[in-house]
């Protein structure tokens, strides 16, 4: 798998290529080539900074010997009126790259802000919060980047890291018996190392995994259970495995579950009902 950082260059690759096509022709049409400028990164809302990191990076990606000055750093909070960063770079860099860095960083920041609601929350409780595949297409990379930031933990990346046995792969493989069995024969022939967790729909599915999985499966999802299923799921479990609920968890309900004592809550929402923050990068003549 790429590193970040060439995962990024992918990423940021893509977007100019998309934004800009045959050319900035609005830039091109009223700047000269090489005038210099400064840019200041103003922040309009309050909440947690993110991709601070990221927009240096694609600055430097376009134009490699721009000054970059931070002034706050990412997993900060920020209020209304403060600046993030300054950049000093051509004209030309700086106007092309604007509504990229914008796009990344006002919603990598309504993710962290969202995010560190969630993980507030479960402060002094075991638990601790993931995201999860609920992204936006080829954009995944920085809004896991920005649950992380916010004090989240990534759940995998993708298909590739983890094998998952959800409820679909299980009806397709004619029950929890079979799925477990086949993957774990697919690891030891394929990837070995990699490892499997298995959703289940009820304390009878748990039941089922404890008796088969024993050296084979590593984490037990315990998808829509109330918490009381899952105190009883983890009775069941005693230890065994790693725990996790998931399903329709939210702001309002997550402490509930987490004095059941899961290991995880996973919870979609982080990604897909962040709201993004108001930023915006203005030329700078100080």
């Amino acid at each position: 798998m790429q590193s970040f950082d060439q995962q990024l260059e992918h990423l940021v690759k893509e977007a100019l290529r998309e934004d800009i096509g045959d050319g900035d022709h609005s830039t091109l049409a009223v700047i000269p080539a090489g005038k210099k400028g400064k840019a200041v990164l103003k922040i309009k809302q309050d909440g947690i900074l993110a991709g601070v990191a990221v927009a240096e990076k694609i600055f430097r990606q376009v134009e490699k010997d721009v000054v970059f000055h931070p002034f706050k750093k990412d997993g900060e909070p920020m209020k209304a009126g403060e600046k993030a960063f300054e950049v000093e770079a051509t004209v030309h860099t700086i106007l092309q790259c604007e509504r990229l860095v914008l796009n990344c960083m006002q919603r990598m920041s309504g993710i962290a802000t969202l995010t560190q609601r969630y993980v507030a929350q479960l402060k002094g409780y075991h638990t601790r919060l993931l995201d999860t595949r609920k992204t936006t297409p080829n954009f995944r990379l920085l809004e896991k980047e920005a649950v992380r930031i916010g004090g989240g933990t990534n759940h995998r990346f993708g298909l590739f890291d983890m094998i998952m046995l959800k409820d679909n792969h299980i009806d397709y493989a004619g029950g929890l018996e079979p799925a477990i069995n086949q993957a774990w024969e697919y690891i030891q022939r394929k990837k070995p190392g990699l490892k499997i967790e298995v959703e289940t729909r009820s304390v009878d599915d748990v039941k089922k995994v404890c008796a088969i999985g024993e050296g084979k499966v590593f984490r037990i999802m315990l998808d829509n259970f109330s918490p009381e299923q899952i105190r009883a799921a983890l009775q069941v479990i005693d230890g065994r495995f790693e725990t996790e609920a998931s399903g329709g968890i939210n702001l309002d309900t997550l402490k509930t579950y987490a004095e059941t004592g899961v290991d995880y809550i996973s919870v979609g929402g982080l990604i897909h009902q962040a709201q993004s923050l108001d930023l915006s990068l203005k030329a700078s003549f100080e």
